[in-house]
């Protein structure tokens, strides 16, 4: 039978929240990283070079089949290799905005290619730039329907934080192997982890929902 040590939850508790706040970070910024990157990549498969739209296309491929861990080890132990020392937190950070903006980018790319090709037809008719057609008309247009997806891969990103322990990232599920080996109890520090991320990705869904009908509403969509 399971015995729950409440004396030693408490005395564990504050050092879950501190890590739940460097694991927010992690996915934050990792997330930022993701959606600027993603939209780039989207852009960069539509330039009239096919030789770059190619390119392009095979990295896309090349990161969404390889797993997310060996992309981290290779960032962080291979970079030093080549001149590029990051320091594991910056490392693990720019892994996941990387994985990530390959996913991103696709969700970019079907949005975009929904738009109607007659929105396209009347910015060059009005002799707009690239620029402002793309970010005056299409972009607009093409932004709800990515938000359901970007949304899953944030709620996503954040459950993959704990893959960056095996770089010594001190994030949540790191600080609660820690606390488990040090104590030799892991019943409290995992089942509080667990209720951590189910509370954190339950909130991220139901404000991507929120932004998305936010986003509908003024666009003066149903």
């Amino acid at each position: 039978m399971l015995n729950w040590n409440w004396d030693f939850t408490w005395e564990i508790f504050p050092h879950l929240v501190r890590a739940t706040g460097y694991t927010l970070m992690a996915a934050g910024i990792g997330y930022g990283i993701a959606v600027i990157l993603g939209l780039a990549i989207a852009l960069a498969q539509r330039t009239p070079s096919r030789i770059a739209t190619r390119l392009t296309r095979e990295a896309v491929e090349f990161i969404r089949s390889t797993p997310l861990v060996l992309q981290i080890f290779f960032i962080y132990y291979v970079g030093p290799q080549v001149g590029i020392r990051l320091s594991p937190w910056v490392a693990g950070m720019l892994a996941i905005g990387i994985h990530y903006a390959a996913y991103l980018s696709e969700v970019y790319r079907g949005s975009l290619e929904n738009v109607a090709r007659g929105q396209w037809e009347a910015a060059t008719s009005l002799n707009l730039s690239v620029s402002r057609t793309y970010f005056r008309i299409i972009l607009p247009q093409a932004l709800p329907p990515s938000v359901a997806g970007m949304g899953n891969y944030l709620v996503g990103i954040f459950k993959d934080t704990p893959m960056l322990s095996v770089i010594g990232v001190t994030e949540l599920m790191n600080t609660a192997n820690s606390i488990g080996s040090e104590n030799y109890r892991y019943l409290e520090p995992y089942t509080i982890v667990g209720l951590i991320f189910l509370a954190i990705s339950l909130l991220a869904a139901a404000a991507v929902r929120w932004f998305d009908a936010w986003v509908r509403h003024k666009l003066g969509m149903r």
